[in-house]
């Protein structure tokens, strides 16, 4: 009989453990990223700090242990705009190693810092002349021959992390994306209206490639909402907006790409138009495919899957969360409607992921259509101890309704508890998620 789990298991959780309802605002996990090789996990929160993991080589299985800790950004205050500038991490994206050293981008509302992080050797002194514990006699003169040099020696590695670089003032709206481009030395970061493009060396000036800002903002009519780098081709990017397209653009054919290259839309029947259609058909977050073929979006109710050659309609549309489309009004009241859940392939490109409520995320894989919903949840600890079956799911095929989730949601859905932000093992079928203040970690 198939695992009705698709061979999926719980492996690690990390964070409070204990049911504690008052979660402090500053501990809730805002960003999750994979580095390049899988071997390191970084983690950013609303206060501001990030935490890195690295692979527990000891343990069979992929494992994860604690690395390091620091604080990169700080609260800050726009006494012009009069704004409080939040010191919550938006994103955290790798850069290419290229040393031992790891760097990385970490982005607030405004500032992007590339961090550089590194083992330090501490050294103490190990010789010197005149013992620590005494005083010499008064007048008392060392023989020349007794002089010895003072030795540093290694007594202890600690990790290190520094700010490298800090590239701020380009962005007069809130930073939802970046992104490191394919060619390592430039990168991305977006917002609202604007998409800047980087030297990572240079911090003190970026260019601007896109600016959909009208001169009037009573004509304001759309906004970016994500924005990524094609994975292999350095001149293609590609951002979505709030209205549910996205546009594909060159940078070989203009330094002000005002003109895309291509446009991913699908036209919407007219007849299901409501006063929420505009709301829940905007993409929160893109992903391209590791070979650059696919696109994968996420809206408030799908995930669509885009072929780079058919801009007319999305290869793949998979429902997420199909039996909220009643309670819509109350989303929209208690603001869950603006959620912005993120999305993710897998390394091999075969399966897709993404977060919904009452802590559920799915794992769709594309080619038999199977819609595997698992739960990230404290039980899951309690699960793995005593082999229970609370987290075990209902095997589908997409858009079926005998899915755990949708039994568990219809009515008693707790919309405080989502996954928004996931990233898949690179090499391997690992996922981390993001669930309030606790990081999950699931594997095949």
């Amino acid at each position: 009989m198939a695992d009705p789990d698709g061979g999926w298991r719980f492996a690690q959780c990390f964070g409070d453990k204990g049911d504690v309802d008052d979660v402090t605002e500053a501990d809730i996990i805002s960003a999750v990223e994979f580095d390049t090789s899988g071997d390191f996990l970084a983690t950013g929160d609303k206060g501001g700090r990030i935490v890195l993991f690295e692979r527990n080589e000891g343990k069979k299985g992929c494992e994860y242990k604690f690395y390091t800790e620091f604080q990169s950004h700080e609260p800050e205050f726009d006494y012009l705009k009069s704004l409080e500038i939040e010191e919550k991490i938006n994103k955290i994206r790798w850069c290419k190693k290229q040393n031992a050293a790891h760097f990385l981008l970490s982005t607030n509302d405004k500032t992007i810092k590339l961090w550089k992080v590194f083992e330090k050797s501490l050294k103490v002194v190990s010789e010197t002349n005149v013992p620590t514990d005494a005083t010499p006699a008064r007048g008392g003169a060392m023989l020349k021959s007794s002089l010895k040099l003072p030795r540093l020696i290694h007594h202890d590695t600690m990790i290190a992390a520094v700010p490298r670089k800090i590239y701020q003032n380009a962005h007069a709206y809130h930073i939802n994306s970046i992104s490191v481009n394919s060619d390592g030395e430039t990168y991305l970061s977006a917002d609202d209206l604007r998409i800047n493009l980087w030297n990572l060396n240079v911090s003190d000036q970026s260019f601007n490639v896109v600016d959909i800002k009208p001169v009037n903002m009573e004509e304001l009519t759309e906004v970016i909402t994500a924005s990524e780098f094609h994975p292999s081709h350095c001149n293609l990017f590609v951002y979505s907006s709030s209205k549910g397209t996205i546009k594909l653009n060159d940078m070989r054919t203009a330094a002000l790409c005002d003109q895309y290259a291509k446009l991913f839309e699908e036209e919407e029947d007219p007849q299901s138009k409501s006063f929420f259609s505009e709301i829940i058909s905007s993409i929160s977050d893109l992903k391209f495919s590791r070979d650059g073929r696919y696109i994968l979006s996420r809206d408030y109710l799908t995930l669509k899957i885009w072929d780079m050659n058919m801009e007319s309609k999305p290869i793949q549309t998979i429902q997420i969360h199909n039996q909220l489309k009643s309670k819509l009004c109350d989303l929209y009241e208690n603001d869950c409607i603006f959620d912005k859940f993120e999305c993710t392939f897998s390394g091999d490109g075969k399966n897709v992921l993404t977060g919904s409520y009452n802590n559920y995320f799915h794992v769709y894989d594309l080619e038999t259509g199977n819609d595997i919903p698992l739960q990230a949840d404290k039980s899951a600890f309690k699960a793995k101890k005593v082999g229970s079956t609370k987290n075990k799911p209902v095997v589908s095929a997409f858009g079926k309704k005998n899915r755990a989730e949708d039994v568990g949601m219809a009515e008693t859905a707790d919309f405080t508890k989502k996954i928004l932000h996931a990233s898949w093992h690179p090499q391997e079928n690992t996922i981390a998620l993001a669930a309030t203040n606790n990081l999950f970690l699931f594997q095949q």
